[in-house]
């Protein structure tokens, strides 16, 4: 782990223009070197903002991938920076193989242990505990690096010298696809129309991995009702029993107004949740802690989506079927899993929900959901008397 928060090495690295007379053989991994685009800036002005990724030294053929996609769909002609954050120091290889990718500029950051590292409120003698206990229970149910990475994209990220100056991200990762030419740019249209998040797919979170998500979030809006605005979204995460119905926007693809978790309410809600254990003794994602907290702070209207945008993270996809659209797509509008989504569905359906109808239903239903943790509890509980037998 590094000992500061930049490497000295790192902490900004201009890409030289790219030699056009590369010989186009020159390999990288087992990509071959890019196109580098030397198209003229599209007009307009451009925002504060850059293109955030969370990235390792193994995944450079994943990134490239991506990067080229969303190089030629959109950032050859807007030419926001790049920034590139990893737990460990980057190698010349990685620089060398992203420099091939893109003249645009990138700045590479490394993370320290005040980022990338535990909770104040578990041990890591416990986590292990828990990590065994969860490895078959779902998905990156034994991985300690996988909750480490939730931690920071939950309430870490932003915090980081390359990106706490911004006032908007876009989160791009490796091994995702763009479908779709982009040729307006997003955070300028969200910027004008007071949008505050913006997202491609919704789907539901499996259950087990959030168990006591809920019950946390709803501790703290009991205690924190003042920092809520009188009118958000949070139906959209919560049904009329008062209960999270596993909704979320997949937070592989998001562009954010940094506004939003830089504000009194995320930041309370993001200590709150910190100091339980869930990020370590279940499996807590950003995902639905971005979620949840976009649907609490946020009113409808200032969340948007990106229905234009094709897009795919490995597991899931989406692709225009409004045939203005996907004229400057390249997908197939029937494999795409948005329009099958229950959440897309009541994304669509659903409109704001007034402060103290919320606080009602919480409130309302408080004794069922304690007999639902209670429950939850036993049946770990048994599960692990049975696994010892």
């Amino acid at each position: 782990m590094a000992s500061s928060l930049l490497s000295t090495d790192f902490a900004s690295y201009k890409q030289p223009i790219a030699n056009p007379k590369e010989p186009a053989s020159l390999q990288v991994g087992h990509l071959e070197a890019a196109r580098v685009s030397y198209d003229a800036p599209a007009p307009g002005e451009r925002v504060n903002g850059a293109i955030v990724v969370l990235v390792r030294n193994s995944e450079l053929d994943g990134l490239r991938k991506s990067m080229r996609m969303f190089e030629d769909r959109f950032n050859r002609r807007f030419k926001y920076p790049y920034v590139l954050l990893n737990d460990q120091n980057f190698t010349q290889e990685f620089m060398d193989g992203i420099k091939m990718i893109t003249k645009n500029e990138v700045r590479y950051g490394v993370l320290d242990d005040t980022l990338w590292g535990y909770s104040p409120s578990v041990t890591p003698n416990q986590t292990e505990v828990m990590l065994e206990r969860n490895k078959n229970r779902y998905l990156y149910g034994g991985s300690l690096s996988y909750r480490f990475m939730c931690r920071f994209q939950s309430g870490m990220f932003y915090r980081h010298p390359l990106v706490r100056d911004l006032d908007w991200y876009w989160r791009l990762e490796p091994d995702v696809e763009y479908y779709c030419d982009i040729d307006y740019d997003p955070f300028v249209y969200m910027r004008d129309r007071g949008i505050k998040y913006g997202f491609t797919i919704a789907p539901r979170e499996g259950r087990r991995t959030v168990e006591s998500l809920w019950y946390h979030t709803r501790e703290w809006i009991k205690k924190n009702p003042h920092l809520l605005p009188p009118r958000s979204l949070v139906n959209w995460v919560m049904g009329t029993d008062g209960h999270y119905n596993m909704c979320h926007f997949w937070s592989n693809f998001e562009i954010v107004d940094l506004s939003l978790y830089r504000s009194e309410a995320y930041e309370s809600y993001f200590r709150y949740l910190d100091n339980a254990t869930g990020f370590f003794y279940e499996r807590w994602g950003d995902a639905p802690v971005h979620s949840i907290a976009a649907s609490l702070l946020l009113a409808k209207g200032e969340i948007h989506w990106f229905e234009d945008i094709g897009y795919k993270h490995p597991g899931m996809m989406h692709c225009p079927r409004d045939p203005e659209m996907h004229m400057k797509c390249v997908c197939d509008p029937a494999k795409s899993y948005t329009y099958r989504s229950a959440c897309q569905t009541r994304f669509a359906r659903v409109n704001n929900m007034a402060k103290e109808r919320m606080l009602q239903l919480i409130n309302l239903s408080e004794g069922e959901y304690r007999n639902f943790l209670e429950d939850a509890a036993a049946k770990a509980e048994q599960e692990d008397s049975d696994k010892q037998k």
